[in-house]
């Protein structure tokens, strides 16, 4: 009975894991429909389209799945074993309550490898193909890549524009919002234009002023020299693979030390939250084998599992979903941030794991 009751509870937690992700999938999926349908009839999407924009969207949505089924899977199944009475059989045969939970463990690693994987991989191509394919849906090309805020010093003129719209796969972009300060003199325009095999800016229909001058409208087009290099705009985060993440936070903290910048800027802190986040996830199975594992064992019956179940999604979905607005504020570290529900769930299971000591 010793060596047999630890893999007899492996066996009796797998099929409801299972059902679980099915389960939580399915609850998923129909959530995307009811929100999809609408425009999918209106536009009249076939079957085959309408099958690969879902396909598209199945790998966000796994990782919450194998997460949140971790719980539902031992409560559900604990209460089972206790309420016929199999733990207390365990406990008169001299096996230790927690040595329960040890054959679970290397399970939760597998679920956490996957998991780590497919958001790290496979759910950012995803997303990238699931946007792509829903502007077909709308008859629509995505919009061209575009980087907002943008400014670059060159000798005494500094250039800068709202937004830069990437047009010609990189040879040519669209300017909003342009300023150019050479020496005294300001330039502003509404729109202008990038050549980046010309290495110009080009305006037009804006306006110039000098020190202690009055503002004089532009009289035909104004071509200036610009060096700078015409970037392909970053992807969203989103849509970005780990290793392209990565990189794209490094280029962040380079030119802002570059710029004599301290760092910390929203832009990075967001990044550097999604980094952090998509190694913390993979660990949150191995949490809640202790959190909910060890609260399973002190259940009588399968009410307080089913009571456990709503419990634990309920508080891990609260601090899951708060953690990316205390990382963007800078109210947490991004690394505390995206680690905080493991932290939590570990003191729980730590307490919880006490009592059954």
């Amino acid at each position: 009975m010793r060596q047999k009751l630890p893999l007899y509870v492996l066996k009796e937690v797998l099929p409801w894991y299972v059902g679980g992700v099915l389960l939580f999938l399915i609850l998923q999926l129909t959530d995307v429909l009811s929100t999809t349908a609408g425009a999918l009839l209106s536009y009249h999407v076939g079957p085959g389209q309408a099958a690969a924009l879902l396909a598209n969207q199945l790998p966000g949505l796994l990782n919450k799945c194998l997460v949140l089924s971790v719980p539902f899977a031992l409560l559900l199944a604990f209460g089972r074993l206790a309420k016929d009475s199999e733990f207390k059989a365990a406990a008169a045969a001299g096996v230790r309550p927690l040595s329960l939970l040890l054959p679970l463990v290397v399970p939760a690693l597998l679920i956490g490898g996957l998991a780590y994987y497919n958001a790290g991989w496979l759910t950012p191509e995803s997303q990238a193909r699931w946007w792509n394919s829903w502007y077909g849906v709308y008859n629509q090309s995505p919009p061209p890549p575009s980087t907002d805020k943008y400014t670059y010093a060159q000798g005494d003129t500094f250039f800068s524009a709202g937004r830069v719209q990437n047009e010609d796969n990189g040879l040519r972009a669209q300017l909003s919002g342009v300023l150019v300060v050479q020496g005294d003199t300001v330039y502003s325009a509404q729109s202008g234009s990038w050549d980046a095999a010309a290495h110009t800016w080009t305006i037009q229909d804006g306006s110039s002023v000098t020190a202690g001058g009055t503002p004089m409208p532009l009289v035909g087009r104004l071509v200036l020299p610009q060096r700078d290099v015409l970037k392909r705009p970053d992807t969203p985060p989103d849509q970005t693979g780990t290793p392209q993440l990565r990189a794209q936070l490094a280029a962040l903290k380079l030119a802002a030390l570059n710029q004599g910048q301290g760092g910390g800027s929203r832009e990075e802190r967001v990044l550097a939250f999604e980094l952090s986040r998509r190694l913390a996830d993979p660990f949150t199975p191995l949490a809640f084998v202790l959190a909910a594992g060890a609260l399973g064992l002190l259940v009588s019956n399968r009410a307080w599992a089913a009571a456990g179940v709503i419990l634990f999604i309920f508080a891990f979905y609260v601090l899951w979903s708060t953690a990316p607005s205390l990382a963007q504020a800078g109210a947490l570290s991004p690394a505390t941030a995206a680690w905080l529900p493991n932290v939590a769930f570990l003191l729980l299971g730590g307490v919880l794991a006490w009592r059954l000591r």
